[in-house]
């Protein structure tokens, strides 16, 4: 924003309150309401305010405070945010960041605990990305501030807590690349948010007995194949994690990815982690047993090495 006054924010309680989980915190202080703007409780408003600044030359940032309430816009979404770009030939540029995050673990009952970016990621026109780390959250939601396409940004309330180093100044990571967390050379693990933690707890769990390698995708449209199929050609094994569930998830994607591009590469079938196949529990009994966790990595990778 301070860069680019072309930059504004939008969304439920983004002034003063900071936005959902106090993200946005400060930036109203910095740069004033008329940048930083609370608008009404309208999904549809709050993406069809910015669909429409985007086409005039504006760079907003909306922020829909869940990923289940995505579907509140998803007729913008669909056939107006994806589309326009195209059905103009390029002549129109859709320079829109609609910020969103996926929740689990936190007891908020099924409609606030959702992982969607495997809908997103299914419509042409969208770029998606996934912060897990703190250096995506800097790299990756500045260049899609910067991006001429709409990309949808999912954050994840279980890794807002997570430390880690972010490079200082002007970082940016480009939209399709992945990034090696952690080289090994028995198993690869691909995970996406709070999976690519459980995976890199897993992997020092299982350090000297298992050499695992950790790979993030970051964003899944466009999607890094080399990097993951690289990996996979190493350690000629793979888990896919991901907090998607697991019937028509991103793990079913990304394994037919590797099967195809790593086929004769692999000693065993990609294992698959994910979310049971109904909505997150309220009970914390039931959603520990819902969503995966650091075992779940482990069971998983003893099942190949």
């Amino acid at each position: 924003m301070g860069a680019d006054e072309r930059v504004f924010v939008q969304g439920i309680d983004v002034a003063g309150r900071g936005g959902t989980f106090g993200v946005l915190e400060g930036l109203t202080e910095e740069y004033g309401e008329e940048r930083v703007r609370n608008t009404p409780i309208s999904e549809v408003a709050i993406v069809g305010s910015g669909l429409g600044a985007a086409m005039t030359g504006m760079r907003p940032v909306v922020e829909v405070m869940y990923s289940g309430f995505l579907g509140v816009p998803m007729d913008q979404l669909l056939n107006q945010v994806a589309k326009l770009r195209y059905m103009t030939d390029g002549n129109v540029d859709i320079p829109l960041t609609i910020r969103t995050q996926n929740t689990s673990g936190f007891r908020a009952a099924a409609q606030h605990s959702q992982a969607l970016h495997q809908v997103l990621m299914a419509i042409p026109g969208i770029k998606v990305a996934c912060l897990s780390t703190p250096a995506d959250a800097k790299g990756l939601l500045r260049s899609a501030i910067r991006h001429d396409d709409p990309v949808v940004v999912f954050e994840h309330a279980g890794v807002y807590n997570r430390s880690g180093e972010a490079p200082v100044g002007e970082h940016e990571i480009p939209i399709g690349e992945a990034a090696v967390e952690r080289e090994g050379t028995d198993v690869t693990v691909v995970a996406t948010q709070v999976q690519l933690w459980n995976a890199l707890e897993a992997a020092e769990e299982l350090a000297g007995e298992v050499d695992v390698e950790v790979v993030s995708p970051r964003t899944f449209d466009p999607l890094d194949v080399d990097t993951i199929a690289d990996s996979v050609r190493k350690t000629g094994r793979c888990v896919v994690a991901d907090d998607t569930p697991l019937r028509a998830g991103t793990q079913s994607e990304l394994a037919a990815l590797v099967h195809e591009e790593c086929f004769f590469d692999l000693d065993f079938p990609v294992q698959r982690i994910g979310v049971e196949n109904v909505p997150i529990p309220f009970s914390p009994t039931l959603e520990d047993e819902v969503v995966p966790g650091t075992e779940d990595h482990v069971a998983a990778i003893r099942r190949l090495a």
